[in-house]
């Protein structure tokens, strides 16, 4: 690329925010057309701030995924929170993802009163259409459009990908010009580990009640590549005894379910054959231990 064609680049991080469940995770993984951030019906799902790249013709649009911004209860639902809001200091457009088949927005009206603070453009994406009737959508327009002056506002379906391309068009001419800050082979700044770790962590979320996936985090106790296998030693914490029996499951069932599913799914991203070994650990009251969240990376 000459250095005329250089200087045409728009580049910068857009910083995605919202309530939980609002989608970002669903957003970001069809943007890249793989698998970076984990979903699930479940809220406050996405806990570390994950880079998602994405290369165009004319632009590198890098992508915070935040966690979903609610109110804090234990020291690890401060420390998510808070890595959320500093997302918006830290970027250079703000998408705010709204799930429009919600019950109610207060999380969404805390969210924006953020906004209030920062002179960013900020780009409402208005995401699941396809869960509610146009009527509602357009009052919703009117509606959010009353509370803060949005750039654009614009409906989509993440998970069916109705109407993100228009969305990433938006994202993509609020960049400043300038240079790429990433080589264009690169999708994402996290490792192989990480993101095995947030496969695992994913299915415990998908396969387990209520309780379990906020009570649980998961650690890679050992990543070794041999020639034709990756061997994977991961633990799965959780804070209680019977929180452990649940994961583990009727002669091992639960956890068979888990490691099966996930190893699938690693498999699929490396594209090597994989042996993933699961422990569980009892791991007493992690959520507001620091020392242990910093181990955890939290």
């Amino acid at each position: 690329m000459t250095d005329k064609e250089e200087k045409n680049i728009r580049s910068g991080f857009v910083g995605i925010i919202g309530a939980p469940n609002a989608g970002k995770s669903t957003l970001l993984n069809q943007v890249l057309g793989q698998k970076i951030s984990i979903t699930s019906q479940k809220p406050q799902t996405t806990r570390d701030r994950i880079l998602g790249i994405v290369n165009r013709p004319s632009s590198q649009i890098i992508f915070v995924d935040t966690p979903g911004i609610h109110k804090s209860t234990t020291l690890l639902n401060r420390r998510i929170v808070d890595q959320a809001i500093l997302a918006l200091e830290d970027v250079d457009v703000i998408l705010f993802m709204v799930d429009v088949s919600a019950r109610n927005y207060s999380a969404e009206k805390l969210i924006i009163s953020q906004f209030k603070k920062t002179p960013k453009t900020i780009i409402l994406g208005l995401n699941k259409i396809d869960l509610v009737e146009k009527a509602k959508i357009y009052k919703l327009v009117e509606q959010f459009r009353k509370l803060h002056e949005f750039k654009a506002i614009v409906p989509v379906s993440a998970k069916k990908g109705v109407q993100v391309k228009n969305l990433i068009k938006e994202v993509e001419q609020s960049l400043p010009f300038g240079s790429r800050l990433f080589p264009e082979d690169t999708f994402t700044d996290v490792s192989e580990k990480f993101m095995v770790k947030e496969i695992i962590r994913e299915k415990v979320f998908r396969l387990t009640g209520m309780e379990i996936p906020y009570s649980s985090a998961v650690t890679i106790d050992s990543f070794e590549v041999e020639k034709k296998l990756i061997v994977i030693h991961a633990s799965i914490h959780v804070i209680r005894d019977s929180q452990k029996g649940i994961i583990i499951g009727k002669r091992g069932s639960m956890l068979s379910k888990i490691g099966g599913r996930a190893r699938k799914d690693i498999e699929e991203m490396t594209g090597q054959k994989v042996l993933l070994k699961l422990f569980v650990k009892v791991t007493k009251n992690w959520v507001d231990n620091q020392r242990i969240l910093n181990e955890f990376g939290y």
